[in-house]
């Protein structure tokens, strides 16, 4: 795919941090138009009225939408699929973190609960309601599965959050081998694991000496690039990859001797306190 131009695209969690800046990429390169998903019904509007002020012909469309709800999740994907058409590009962006808590310690509904929603159920009912009419309809498609590094990382603190992602990388990987071997080549899957992201959510959260705290413009401009790509994964930093390679070649002990004192990881979430 050279670029989303003529083409439909739906974000989740669109009304700030990373989601925004994929909706004002798709603007940029001028998609047909671009559908903004998140809960926030007053940022998302606020969002709306800004970018609608700009210089460009894609229409914008919103919805103010708890992408827990499968119901409506479903409901909501029909009605767009009979207004729009099927949806080109769907960046399942929207996401929660709950840490600086151990497991036992962690709320069973406010925490364990509502992070396995938001961060995994959702995805998967989003993806289900919108990828037959991409399967069946779209030329070139593209699912985008916005993870985690934590999905491939241990990281005391945050045991539900790496949980969520991890089931994410697991199921959205399976989807994008099954999209081959059922031989629906034309939409590609790409799995992104970013490290710490600097958009809130993780804010008190700390760097590492190989871990820095990544950039949301960064994040999204290579996540960007292997979505039009066609990449299976996008990992940011490329340090995160030492750590798989590590799981297959040391000990654990030693595996978490280096996890913790060289890569520096295990006391990142000591001081997180999240968006507030």
């Amino acid at each position: 795919m050279k670029s989303v131009a003529g083409k439909t695209v739906l974000v989740t969690g669109a009304a700030m941090g990373m989601g925004r800046l994929f909706v004002e990429r798709a603007i940029a390169e001028r998609a047909r138009r671009v559908i903004l998903w998140d809960v926030d019904e007053a940022a998302l509007a606020a969002t709306v009225a800004e970018l609608e002020a700009g210089d460009h012909e894609t229409r914008l469309t919103a919805y103010a939408i708890d992408v827990t709800d499968r119901p409506t999740v479903e409901a909501t994907a029909t009605e767009i699929l009979g207004d729009a058409g099927p949806v080109d590009v769907l960046v399942n962006n929207a996401g929660i973190v709950r840490g600086n808590r151990y497991f036992w310690e962690s709320d069973p509904a406010r925490d364990t609960e509502a992070t396995i929603a938001v961060n995994t159920l959702a995805p998967m009912h989003i993806a289900r309601a919108f990828l037959p009419a991409m399967i069946e309809h779209s030329s070139e498609a593209r699912l985008v599965n916005i993870a985690s590094a934590a999905g491939l990382t241990p990281n005391p603190r945050m045991a539900t959050y790496a949980a969520s992602k991890w089931a994410v990388i697991g199921w959205s990987d399976s989807v994008r081998l099954e999209l081959k071997q059922a031989g629906f080549d034309h939409v590609k899957v790409t799995t992104v694991c970013p490290y710490y992201v600097n958009t809130g959510m993780f804010d008190g959260a700390k760097s590492a000496p190989l871990l820095p705290i990544l950039e949301p413009a960064e994040v999204v401009d290579e996540s960007w690039k292997g979505m039009l790509d066609g990449e299976a994964f996008v990992v940011l930093p490329r340090t995160v990859m030492l750590n798989e390679a590590l799981k297959g070649l040391l000990p654990v002990s030693v595996r978490d001797f280096i996890a913790d004192r060289v890569i520096g990881v295990y006391h990142t979430m000591d001081d997180f306190t999240g968006r507030r």
